[in-house]
C-alpha cells in the first residue's frame, strides 16, 4: 500500500502523459484546460487504493482511474454551465473562459472518452466495469435533475435531498472503490461493501461540501461562499433551519430563498446567521459525523487485512476534517 499523496502523484503522472490537444484545438482544449485544474483527485485515488486493498496492482487500475476522473469532471463542465457558475476551483468555468456551446461539446467528449477507456479491460472485467459505469452514470444525471427541481419547489424534505446527493455524488464515490475491486478481482461481497462504504463516505463529503459552501474560506475552498445561498438552493442547511425556526424567522428565510438581489452579500449573511441560530450548522456537522461513522462501520465487515483497512480509515477521518 502506498500513501494517499502517493497514489495521488501516480494517478496525476498517468493523466498527465495521456493528456493531449488535438484537432479540432476548440474540442480538447477545455478537456485539457479542466482536467488541469487540479482538485481534489479524490475518486480516482479510490480507485487505485481499492485495488491494492484487494492485494492486486493498482497500475492495473489506471485506466479505470482516468475513467471516474474524466467523467466526474464531464460533469462539472455541464453542472457549471446549468449553475451559471463563474468560478470552479479557484478559475473560470469552461463556459466563461470559451463560451456554452464549447462547454457542452467538450463535455460530451468527455463522457465518450470515459466510456472508451473501459475497452483497455477484457472480458467479464470490461463488462462489470461498463455495467456498474452505466448504472452510475444515470444516477448522477438522476442526482443532477432532482437537483434542479430541487430549486422550484418549496416542499423538499431531508430525506428527499439526501437521496439527491447520494446520487449526485455519492454513487460516483462508491463505483469508483467497486471499480478498483472489480480491476483486482475481488468477491462480488467485498465489492459491494467496499461500494456502500463509498457511498456513505459521499454522502459525508457532500453535506460537508455544503457546509463549506457557507462557511468555508474562500481562498481555501476554490469555489464562491455562498453560492447555494445565492442560487437558492434547498441544501440539509436550508432545510434542517426550516424545520427548527420558528414562524417568524422561517418565513424569512423562505423570502430571502425566493428573491435574487443585485448584490447578495447582505442575503449571504443574513441566511448565515439563520443557520447557526436555528443550530442548522451545528446539525449539518453532526450529520456529516454519522455518516462517516456509518462508513467507517462497514470496514469492519470488509474481508481483507486489518492493515489494508488503515488508509480508507485515515481517509475518511481526513475528509471530516477538510477546509477545501
Amino acid at each position: 500500500m502506498l500513501r494517499i499523496d502517493q497514489y495521488t502523484e501516480v494517478f496525476v503522472a498517468y493523466l498527465n502523459d495521456k493528456l493531449a490537444i488535438k484537432e479540432p484545438a476548440n474540442l480538447y482544449e477545455p478537456i485539457h484546460y479542466i482536467l488541469q485544474l487540479g482538485g481534489k483527485r479524490l475518486r480516482p485515488v479510490l480507485t487505485l487504493m481499492a485495488t491494492d486493498i484487494f492485494e492486486s496492482d493498482h497500475q492495473k487500475a489506471l485506466d479505470a482511474a482516468l475513467a471516474v476522473e474524466v467523467f466526474h469532471n464531464f460533469s462539472l463542465v455541464h453542472d457549471d454551465i446549468m449553475d451559471d457558475a463563474p468560478l470552479r476551483r479557484g478559475e473560470e468555468t469552461v463556459h466563461e473562459k470559451w463560451d456554452v456551446n464549447t462547454g457542452i461539446l467538450s463535455g460530451d467528449a468527455m463522457l465518450i472518452r470515459a466510456y472508451q477507456l473501459f475497452e483497455n479491460y477484457e472480458g467479464e472485467t470490461f463488462r462489470a466495469l461498463a455495467k456498474l459505469f452505466s448504472k452510475t452514470a444515470i444516477e448522477v444525471c438522476e442526482g443532477q435533475q432532482y437537483d434542479v427541481d430541487f430549486e422550484t419547489r418549496d416542499d423538499v424534505t431531508i430525506p428527499e435531498y439526501l437521496k439527491m446527493i447520494e446520487y449526485k455524488t455519492a454513487v460516483l464515490v462508491g463505483a469508483a472503490l467497486k471499480m478498483g475491486a472489480i480491476v483486482a478481482n475481488a468477491s462480488a461481497e467485498n465489492a459491494n461493501r467496499i461500494y456502500e462504504y463509498g457511498r456513505d463516505l459521499g454522502i459525508a463529503f457532500q453535506l460537508q461540501d455544503d457546509y463549506l459552501d457557507a462557511f468555508g474560506d474562500p481562498k481555501t475552498f476554490g469555489k464562491q461562499v455562498g453560492g447555494d445561498i445565492i442560487e437558492n438552493k434547498k441544501t440539509f442547511l436550508y432545510l434542517t433551519a426550516l424545520e427548527r425556526l420558528d414562524e417568524v424567522h422561517s418565513k424569512q428565510l423562505q423570502h430571502l430563498f425566493s428573491i435574487n438581489p443585485q448584490d447578495p452579500s447582505e442575503k449571504i449573511e443574513t441566511v448565515k446567521q439563520l443557520f447557526i441560530d436555528s443550530g442548522a450548522a451545528e446539525a449539518t456537522q453532526q450529520e456529516i459525523e454519522k455518516y462517516t461513522n456509518t462508513a467507517l462501520e462497514h470496514l469492519d465487515c470488509l474481508d481483507v487485512k486489518e492493515e489494508n483497512k488503515t488508509i480508507l480509515k485515515e481517509f475518511a477521518q481526513a475528509l471530516m476534517r477538510r477546509k477545501v
